[in-house]
């Protein structure tokens, strides 16, 4: 039987480290059509009836990045057999945003508890059965780097494809009335499979979702009468009363499951809050890349560079080469071409290859340590 997997989740979640040890070789890497976001397929290495897609690193499902787009759109029109929502364990409120999201279009999901190894080295425990008869979903708990458990990721995955999907009800009694009005009062959403993931889209007034719908004036008017009511009555727009329900869900769930072993700020949390901090974040930020440009294009870019250009390409290459042209007789005029122009001119463009080294450098150890991603966040 064939089975087409569809491997979600955040950027960090490791879901493309989980994606290369399941295929192994068996993986095709181009772009989605129309678009320049990468699309990864491959066939599991351990059965070749089994088809993975690895889809753009995302936190949501809202159409905010072309990632997101891209994504809802594959899982919505292609409906995969199942899910697997790899979730960063060490990081687990901010992942579960996407997870309470994926319920909603009608696909079986399995949670892939991914990077327990940290969970368990900073002393916290999470209680698994427990966070899987909360979301509704099975969970295996891996660490992708390691290739732990992750065969078990694809077991699971194939026992719950093509079974009864049963959403995550994330919202309260008071949100969930005005979701199920939509669903039985607007024809098109009700006979959809996707009737909950409409319903919800309709009530966010998330137009790119719903364009495909064909909804009469009459209920379009039924449906604004029902989001007006809701915005008088929580003092919100629909795509906020949401958002606040999802995450007031998320933060219980993950009280009631989570214990951490530490108490206090850890190291990451204290520099955190100086790096960004609201008054000192830029200036922190303006010094760090003024240091980079600063080592990269005066110290390496100086004497290193005028080495490069000087030395190396003018003395030590382009001058042996034109005392060998002018000795074999060439002519002046190519003499030129090849000692000034050529040697010249690939030397010229080489000279900065010292100070773009240096700045990939800088800039992939700020990468790695995580500061590129609170510069997007502090911007």
């Amino acid at each position: 039987m064939s089975i087409t997997i569809a491997l979600a989740g955040n950027p960090n979640s490791g879901k493309s480290t989980l994606f290369n040890a399941l295929t192994g070789s068996n993986q095709y890497v181009g772009n989605w059509p129309g678009v320049t976001v990468e699309k990864k397929e491959g066939k599991y290495k351990k059965d070749k009836s089994i088809k993975i897609t690895d889809l753009p690193g995302i936190y949501s499902l809202s159409p905010y990045t072309l990632e997101e787009v891209v994504s809802r759109e594959y899982l919505i029109n292609e409906k995969p057999d199942v899910i697997v929502n790899v979730v960063d364990a060490s990081n687990i409120e901010r992942n579960l945003y996407l997870s309470t999201q994926l319920s909603e279009i009608g696909i079986p999901v399995v949670i892939a508890l991914n990077m327990m190894d940290i969970v368990h080295k900073n002393g916290d425990k999470i209680d698994v059965d427990k966070l899987g008869r909360l979301l509704g979903y099975p969970i295996v708990e891996i660490s992708a780097l390691r290739n732990k458990n992750i065969d078990k990721v694809i077991e699971t995955a194939i026992s719950v494809a093509k079974t009864n999907h049963v959403h995550i009800n994330s919202f309260d009694e008071d949100v969930e009335k005005y979701i199920k009005e939509i669903e039985s009062h607007v024809s098109s959403v009700g006979m959809s499979e996707n009737r909950r993931w409409y319903a919800v889209k309709l009530f966010e007034e998330d137009e790119k979702a719903t364009a495909n719908l064909q909804i009469s004036d009459a209920e379009r008017k039924t449906v604004e009468d029902i989001i007006k009511r809701a915005q008088e009555e929580f003092d919100d727009d629909g795509e906020g009363i949401i958002t606040d329900n999802r995450y007031t869900f998320i933060s219980s769930v993950v009280a009631d499951t989570v214990k951490k072993g530490r108490s206090g700020m850890t190291t990451s949390d204290k520099i955190d809050s100086i790096v960004t901090n609201r008054f000192l974040a830029i200036p922190i930020f303006a010094a760090i890349i003024f240091l980079i440009y600063y080592v990269s294009v005066t110290v390496v870019g100086g004497d290193i560079t005028d080495w490069v250009n000087d030395v190396f390409f003018g003395e030590m290459i382009g001058e042996s080469v034109r005392t060998y042209l002018e000795g074999a007789s060439v002519a002046p005029w190519l003499t030129s071409l090849i000692v000034d122009g050529v040697i010249g001119g690939v030397g010229g463009v080489l000279g900065f290859t010292p100070i773009i080294a240096t700045l990939y450098l800088f800039l992939s150890i700020l990468e790695d340590i995580g500061y590129m991603s609170r510069i997007a966040f502090i911007l």
